[in-house]
């Protein structure tokens, strides 16, 4: 099962790349070494000069897959985001009871990735720690409404599109169902953050992340309120 899960493949929307890395020796390494010098350094620091010397390459060899650095962002994003739904879609296959659908489903938003490599290239808990610190970057940014359009970010709304469904099935009357499911996505990222770095800001900390009952209250709060919707 663990060699399954280790060879998967997530789709990827092909105009966030020029060419596929996953095809290519060269360009798997790029996105491996990528993952790691994003988590050690930071995006902001990250560039392709330096990914060069990483991967033992030229800075236009990188280029032949990726056009700039914020393409490279969206791409590992694609793959959290989907490697999420694929854990979320697996997580509740055998349950038939909505809240209990709502509580796997948050269970697998907040709890930390394995420890293990995708595909040869995709570190999980290094993506994780990125998608923690850098994921809001790759759509606050002045081309998210073109990149929107494209398709770049589908893989993030149809992990929403997921959970909104299941609070729709909870609750079909409550008005605020892709709010709310964004909400928690979000909200379990911030949390995990301010654990870490702002810790006046969260009841949580680094030692106990225990805010999975946390958003799994707020949710089954929110969609039982009011069967009306009227908050």
């Amino acid at each position: 099962m663990l060699d399954l899960i280790k060879n998967i493949q997530i789709n990827v929307n092909d105009k966030i790349y020029l060419k596929d890395p996953v095809l290519t020796h060269l360009g798997r390494y790029i996105v491996k070494e990528s993952i790691n010098l994003i988590d050690e350094i930071g995006l902001e620091e990250f560039t392709f000069k330096k990914l060069a010397q990483k991967v033992g390459s030229t800075e236009s060899s990188i280029y032949r897959y990726f056009c700039n650095k914020h393409r490279i962002l969206l791409y590992l994003m694609s793959w959290y985001w989907g490697w999420l739904e694929y854990k979320l879609v697996f997580s509740i296959n055998n349950i038939s009871d909505p809240a209990e659908k709502l509580k796997s489903s948050i269970s697998v938003l907040a709890d930390e990735l394995e420890d293990i490599e995708l595909n040869g290239m995709i570190n999980l808990k290094a993506l994780s720690r990125i998608a923690i610190a850098e994921s809001a970057k790759s759509y606050l940014t002045k081309e998210v409404d073109n990149e929107n359009k494209e398709g770049l970010f589908s893989s993030y709304k149809n992990l929403c599109k997921r959970l909104s469904n299941i609070c729709d099935e909870i609750n079909p009357e409550y008005k605020y169902s892709k709010s709310l499911a964004s909400t928690i996505y979000e909200g379990i990222h911030h949390q995990k953050f301010c654990a870490h770095h702002f810790h006046s800001l969260t009841d949580f900390s680094s030692d106990n992340l225990g805010f999975k009952e946390y958003f799994i209250n707020l949710a089954l709060d929110n969609l039982r309120s009011d069967r009306n919707g009227r908050n």
